[in-house]
């Protein structure tokens, strides 16, 4: 659930590496004489979206990093930031985890409380931030979103990981947001459930043995074969890295996946909590 109890606004050491990649972009704006208005023409945003990337109060996507070094004539003085950058979306305690998933050969997820932000909709995201106290100002949702938003490309990536996703049946019926928002949800889990490489099962709330009960939980095996569990609640998590832990969290997980409806039997349990919505 790692990206779902996230902090207000980036960790300190986040906001001063954007604040210098702001700094950065503006002296080269500058340099070569064009005003925010043509700068934010050429790489297709607003003066308003320049200032606030040059002000270090909005994050540019590594795309739009590198559009920018291109019209600048930087010579890679941008993108040499796009790695720091991308990683200062997060908050600290997140950043381990976000590189990780960009590694994985295999992720596992268990979770209690809401779907996971890598199967989230954007209208269920904007919904989840929008419940957050304290109340979190406009730009850190547009940056929450869009970062959430980028760690979904996991689902496309080639060679393709193994993805698997265990929910408790509570998470599917909590209206997030409203009728119309959940709906989109569900049919979005669909979806990404019958693609080959994704398993997605759910645990009915009549089941009488849960493994999870100590609750939500990622297992990320890495290329080397390096197995990682990540663990969080209100905004501090943990890595563990110890062998022993993470051999014992992987089995853990497989008992429940044992536990849960299997992928297809929970394809259709999502079908019939559309049909009831």
């Amino acid at each position: 659930m790692a990206d779902d109890t996230e902090g207000t606004t980036a960790d300190t050491s986040g906001q001063a590496v954007v604040a210098a990649f702001g700094q950065t972009l503006k002296t080269l704006r500058l340099r070569a004489g064009l005003e925010r208005e043509e700068f934010g023409r050429r790489i297709g945003y607003s003066a308003s979206t320049v200032a606030s990337y040059e002000q270090g109060r909005r994050i540019p996507s590594p795309r739009t990093i590198e559009r920018a070094d291109e019209v600048l004539g930087a010579d890679g003085l941008l993108t040499v930031w796009k790695e720091q950058v991308e990683r200062a979306q997060y908050p600290v305690f997140f950043q381990g985890m976000a590189s990780l998933e960009k590694e994985a050969i295999e992720l596992l997820a268990y979770d209690a409380i809401v779907v996971k932000g890598l199967l989230q909709t954007e209208e269920y995201m904007r919904a989840l931030l929008a419940m957050r106290r304290p109340v979190l100002d406009q730009e850190t949702v547009e940056q929450r979103v869009a970062a959430r938003l980028a760690r979904q490309d996991i689902f496309d990536r080639r060679p393709s990981p193994l993805l698997s996703f265990v929910m408790t049946e509570s998470v599917l019926r909590h209206r997030y947001g409203g009728k119309s928002v959940l709906r989109g949800q569900l049919e979005h889990l669909l979806l990404i459930g019958r693609k080959p490489h994704v398993e997605i099962q759910v645990m009915p709330t009549d089941s009488e043995d849960n493994a999870g009960v100590n609750g939500p939980f990622t297992v990320v095996t890495r290329k080397d074969g390096r197995k990682f569990v990540y663990v969080e609640a209100q905004s501090t998590s943990t890595l563990q890295t110890d062998p022993e832990q993470t051999a014992f969290a992987a089995a853990r997980y497989g008992i429940i996946r044992s536990q849960a409806l299997t992928p297809r039997e929970s394809l259709g349990f999502i079908e019939r909590l559309l049909g009831e919505l």
